[in-house]
Formats: structure tokens, sequence, C-alpha cells
């Protein structure tokens, strides 16, 4: 009876269901970081603090309210590794999966599920009819590249990192369950440190830090880019338009990111000025990584430049590729807007890329997505600012930080009172699930037009 009434729930609407699923995993890892045993002093978290953690871990988010390093007992720092790797799933992917377990087989609408966290289009429509980044008979190979690609890049960077947790002079208990946390933390991009000193021991080893790099970076991109990257290994496919258009995105902006920070930091004497142009370069493409979702930081965000703080939260509000463990609008949003643009001042009709063209309901989604995106930043900040007496720039950083699930601060996220810490958990949830998806689950219904109405064009511009 349950199992049909869920599976009926499902076939409604996948959206809602699948952020139903997702609400209730964050409420049962609240109630988990709730209980005495889950703190190291062995006192119940108050709830609002339990809260924020959960969403932010389930939510591969990384801003936290509490430290990290010295609030959980073991047992709670295992809720936390396991809430991001249930996290980095993605919403729709995970509902997928329970969908599946429910009905015993994968059925059209977990494909559809699947499938619509690399394509939010199938939310309103189903399968449409251009070509797609997955078709739905790879959806089963896309899921076992989901979670094979995440065990193994994560046990790969664990023991490529080892070494230096040992040079570190942790004992060789401490430096596997570090090495296995900073993995972890690094592919989901939530980028919390296990250790109370965090990154300083490693702040002048370049492998470990490299290697968070790679880590963020293949978590960053997105699965269905793995997934074309793992068929290429196997035999050599033609990569469809949204993987060149994901590395082609990416690559720009993080050499963006690089020149930007290396430019405006070069005379700021708390990060920059007293490093050789060779650490600063390091650093600069550290930071740019870290800005598209990573959130580890060798830096104080709060010592940046005001430009660089800017720069930080255009990164981080694009944030990475779509179908990945990174949140913002995603860079295939941001490169459709900016073809748009450009393919109207060059006064063309239709917007083109690889000998391809990008039909008009993916610009109309793209523009949906940046206007939700920024109208939840900025109703968020405005209540935040109303809630705290810190700068624009800093509410402004944490909001953004919270809707990419960064992980970067200025110190504004551990100092807001509760109410603040309810709005901040709501933008983190709104970040990753998607506000397509939000929004698709809140509509009533989804109607087809029989008919157009005449035609008349206001004044843009």
């Amino acid at each position: 009876m349950i199992r049909e009434a869920i599976e009926a729930f499902a076939s409604r609407s996948p959206s809602r269901f699948a952020i139903v699923v997702f609400a209730a995993i964050i409420a049962l890892f609240t109630i988990l970081f709730s209980l005495p045993a889950a703190s190291a002093d062995g006192v119940a978290t108050n709830f609002a603090d339990a809260l924020f953690t959960a969403t932010s871990m389930v939510c591969v988010a990384g801003l936290t309210t509490v430290d990290m390093a010295t609030h959980w007992s073991p047992l709670g720092n295992a809720f936390v590794f396991l809430a991001t790797q249930i996290g980095a799933l993605g919403v729709l992917t995970l509902a997928s999966i329970l969908g599946a377990i429910i009905a015993g087989r994968l059925g059209l609408r977990a494909r559809l599920m699947a499938a619509s966290d690399t394509n939010p289009l199938r939310l309103h429509a189903g399968p449409v009819a251009e070509g797609q980044a997955i078709r739905l008979g790879e959806i089963g190979g896309l899921l076992a590249t989901v979670a094979i690609s995440a065990f193994v890049i994560e046990v790969g960077v664990a023991i490529a990192v080892l070494p230096s947790v040992l040079a570190a002079g942790y004992d060789l208990g401490q430096a596997i369950w570090y090495s296995i946390y900073y993995s972890a933390m690094a592919f989901t991009n939530t980028g919390v440190t296990p250790n109370i000193e965090g990154l300083t021991p490693f702040a002048h080893d370049y492998w470990f830090l490299f290697m968070l790099m790679f880590g963020v970076t293949l978590g960053s991109i997105g699965f269905p880019v793995l997934f074309a990257l793992s068929r290429n290994f196997k035999r050599r496919a033609r990569w469809s338009l949204h993987v060149k258009l994901t590395i082609l995105a990416w690559s720009l902006l993080w050499v963006v990111g690089v020149v930007a920070f290396m430019f405006l930091e070069q005379s700021n004497g708390a990060t920059f000025r007293n490093l050789n142009p060779g650490e600063q370069i390091f650093q600069s493409g550290f930071m740019s990584t870290m800005a598209r979702s990573g959130g580890f930081a060798l830096i104080p965000t709060s010592e940046l430049d005001s430009a660089s703080l800017f720069v930080t939260d255009v990164l981080m509000f694009i944030g990475g590729g779509s179908a990945s463990t990174a949140g913002g609008i995603k860079v295939t949003t941001f490169a459709v807007l900016l073809l748009a643009a450009f393919a109207e001042a060059r006064g063309r009709s239709s917007i083109e890329i690889f000998q391809r063209r990008i039909p008009g309901d993916v610009l109309r989604l793209a523009v949906s997505v940046l206007l939700w995106g920024a109208l939840t930043v900025g109703f968020a900040t405005l209540f935040l600012l109303a809630l705290t007496d810190a700068p624009f720039e800093y509410v402004l950083f944490d909001v953004i930080s919270g809707f990419g699930t960064v992980g970067l601060s200025t110190g504004v996220t551990a100092n807001l009172p509760d109410p603040g810490v309810y709005l901040m958990a709501l933008v983190m949830f709104m970040g990753r699930v998607g506000t397509v998806t939000l929004a698709a689950a809140l509509a009533v219904t989804q109607k087809g037009q029989l008919f157009n109405r005449p035609e008349e064009r206001p004044i843009v511009g």
C-alpha cells in the first residue's frame, strides 16, 4: 500500500518527490546531529546548529556555525562524512535511486528523474527532441559512473595525500582518517577540514594542495562530463555539446579567476605582497579553483581586497558544471547567456557554437535560473542585513557562498542569530536543490497551451 502510494506520488510529480526525499534526509541528519553522542562533550547540539549542519553537509555547502574539528565526536564526524557522500549524488539522482529501490527496478520514471539532473527541461516535458548530454538509455551507466567515480577518485586522492598528512606529524590512524576526510571533502566540494589547524600544516605542501584542487575539479565539472571521459577510455566517442561547453567555460573562468586574483592581490600585504611570483600563481590558482565550490581556504577571506571579494562572488554564483557536486547557476547556464548576448550583438537570430544550434527553450531556462538565483541571493542578503551589523560585502559574500554551496565565509555565518541561521539553511537548500527543480515542484500543474495569442513587442533595452 505504502509502496504504491510512493510510486504514484513520484509519477505525478518527480520534482516534488525529489525535494521531499532531500528534505527528509536533512531532517534525519538533523536528528542524528542533535544526539548527545554526536557531540564531543556529550551534550545535545541545539536545534538551529544541528539543522544548519545537516543542511550544509547534505547540500555539500561547507558553511558552519560550529567548529567542525572540535565540536563533533567520532560518531558525529561519521555522520558528517555520510551526509556529504549522500548529498554529493544530487537531489534528483538520489530520488531516482530511491524510486528504483522502491519499484525494484530502474524504470522510466526513475530514469527521467536522474536524467533531469543533466537537463532540467525534462522536469517539464520528459524526453525532449534535441540532442542530450545523457540519453535515457545511458542513465544506468551514468548512475554507475556516479558511484564508481566517487569511490575511485576519493580513494585515489586519499592515497595520494596520505604521505603529506604523515609528514605533517600525525600518527598513522589520524593520518588515514584525515586523508579520507580531506579527499571526500574535496570531491564533494564541501571544503570542511577535520583537524583543528585546518590547512595551516599543509600551507607549503604543494602536492597536498594540488591533490585537493584535483579532487575539487573532478567533482565540480559534473558527472555527465566524467561519464563522457570514462567512455573515451573504453572507446573513442564524440563529445556532446554539453561536455565541450562545460570544459571550455570552466577552464576560461578558472583562467579569468587566476589572472584577477594575481592582479588584485599583488599589493595586499595580508595576502600576496610577500610571496614570490611562483607562489602568487599557485595561490591564485588555488583560490580560483576553490571559488567554484571547493570551499578550502589558505588565506582568510576577510583579508582579501574588496575587488577580490567581488570576483569571488561572481565565480561562486556561477559555480561548476551541471549535475556535479558544485552549486551555483552552473557554467553552462552562464555560457548560454553569454552566447545569446554575443549572438544578439552580432545580429544573429540563433545561438550557435561548435557547429551546433542551441534552441530557444534552453535560453529561457538559463534566464529563469539566473533570475531566480539572483532573487534568492538578493532577498536573503536584504533580510540578513536587517539581522546583523556586518558590512554589506561580507553578508553578500556569505549568502552567495551558501547559494553556490561553496563554504567560504567572511565570518558572518558563524555569528548569525537563530533566524539568520534558518534563513541561510534555506538558501543552501535552494542552491543545492536548484531553483528550476523547486519552481517545478511548486507549480500546481504542468499545462500545455493549445493556442498562441497575438504577438506584440515591448521596448527592451
